[in-house]
């Protein structure tokens, strides 16, 4: 991965939606709305000071959201923090920058 440049789109694995578990109470807050259904399919990653990830999640059949998490560098020891997300995407939506 280069540093600043975004991975291509790879299918999701465990890391990715415990990442994505770890926020989630994050955005239910923000979005004001609960999602029984929260499952990871897809990210890239952005290497910075710390990692971005962008993660598209199902959250309902044909519903999707897309997350942007921020992961701050090991010796900061923070914990992993929701910067934006985009609702009302599809399945078929390309995960982009954001």
């Amino acid at each position: 991965m280069m540093c600043g440049g975004c991975t291509a789109p790879q299918p999701s694995t465990d890391e990715i939606q415990s990442i994505a578990d770890e926020v989630k109470s994050q955005l239910e807050e923000k979005a004001n709305k609960k999602y029984p259904l929260f499952k990871a399919v897809q990210f890239k990653s952005q290497l910075v000071a710390g990692t971005n990830y962008f993660i598209k999640v199902q959250v309902d059949n044909d519903d999707f959201v897309h997350l942007r998490v921020f992961k701050s560098l090991p010796h900061e020891n923070a914990p992993l923090a929701l910067h934006d997300y985009q609702t009302n995407k599809t399945k078929s939506d390309e995960l982009t920058y954001f």
